[in-house]
């Protein structure tokens, strides 16, 4: 396994748990989930963080971490607000 790939892994689920944390509710999925989550939502908050700002998920720093977890609580929000629907 090539180790930018295990980084990933381990960044979406540090961001996942984080999420999940951050916005409590039915967590589905677990561990696996978490990751998925953290990693889908560092590419949600990526591109839209390059959209808004021009700011990118570049790797392990503050910026990338903190974008990460934005995308992953949207992701959050709106799963959440698609259930209720």
């Amino acid at each position: 396994m090539d180790m930018n790939v295990l980084a990933w892994i381990v960044f979406g689920l540090i961001v996942g748990v984080i999420a999940n944390a951050i916005e409590p509710g039915p967590q589905r999925g677990g561990l696996i989930g978490a990751i998925l989550l953290g990693i889908v939502g560092a590419l949600v908050g990526g591109f839209l963080a390059d959209l808004v700002f021009g700011v990118t998920v570049t790797g392990f720093n503050l910026t990338s971490f903190l974008v990460a977890i934005a995308g992953s609580l949207l992701l959050l929000f709106i799963g959440r607000a698609i259930r209720r629907a």
